[in-house]
Parts: C-alpha cells; structure tokens; sequence
C-alpha cells in the first residue's frame, strides 16, 4: 500500500494540468474523475443562483455521480485529490469519490485551483467523506506551478 495516486477533478482544465504536473513530479497514477454528467457552461454559471454547480454546492449533501471507478484502491498509501475551489470549498463531486472508496489507513491530500480564493473550509467538509484517513492540509496552487513546486509540497 505504498503506491501513489492523484485523482482530479477538473470543470474547465486548468486542475487537469496541475494534476498531471503533479503525478508526473512524484511518480504517481493519475485518474479522473469524470461526472456521469458533464458540465455545460451554463451549469458552471456561478453568478446563476438556479446553475447546476450553485445548486450543488448550496446542498452539503449533494453527490454527484461519478463515471469510471479507481481499479485496485488498495494499492495507494497516499491519495492526492485535485479540484477547482468552488464557493471557498471542494466540489461535492469530490465527497462523492472519497465515499465512493475504504480509504481506511490512507493519507488525503487535496489540492486545488484557484482564482482567487484559499482553501476555506475544504477539509472541514472533506473529512466526514473520509473519516478513517489522514487528511492532510492541503494547498491551492496556480495553472503554471512547476513540477519543482508541486514535488516539494506533496514530500510535506
């Protein structure tokens, strides 16, 4: 159980290129995570009260559905999850993939994308997804972090 995985959800790209920055840097899988419904961009409106993704994120126990499944999660010791902030949080999509696994023993360690905001409350609303790993502080990084950058922060 010693393997490495970053799995990533990413709405627009921008967490896709940090996420396969990442993986590559520390030598891990990389998986997507892909909702069972794609994101239009209307439904990615944030100024849209009524959009898909404001909906989502004003109801905590939102889970969107998932495409595909992690083969072999025994297999990873340390889990780095990417995500682009949404409303000073994770996408509840996120909950839905840490649910959707016995992360019993683990390490969770989220990364993000932003534009302008931190981390906020992301852990706080992570942790009840994944109560019998460590969650680990995690760290929002811009589109251009080098491989350096991220390298340096996933050794902790």
């Amino acid at each position: 159980m010693s393997g490495k995985l970053v799995a990533y959800f990413s709405a627009t790209g921008v967490t896709a290129k940090v996420a396969k920055n990442l993986a590559q840097a520390i030598g891990a899988d990389l998986f997507e995570i892909v909702p069972k419904t794609g994101y239009t961009e209307a439904d990615l409106d944030w100024r849209d009260p009524n959009s898909r993704s404001s909906l989502e994120m004003k109801d905590p126990a939102s889970r969107p559905e998932i495409a595909g499944r992690v083969e072999d999660m025994a297999r990873y010791g340390q889990v780095f999850v990417g995500f682009p902030i949404w409303w000073y949080v994770a996408p509840t999509i996120i909950n839905t993939f840490l649910e959707s696994y016995d992360l019993s023993g683990k390490t969770v360690i989220p990364f993000a994308t932003s534009g302008s905001s931190g981390m906020g409350q992301t852990n706080l609303r992570l942790q009840p997804s994944c109560p019998a790993s460590a969650l680990r502080e995690g760290k929002v990084f811009k589109v251009n972090a080098s491989r350096e950058e991220l390298a340096a922060w996933a050794r902790g």
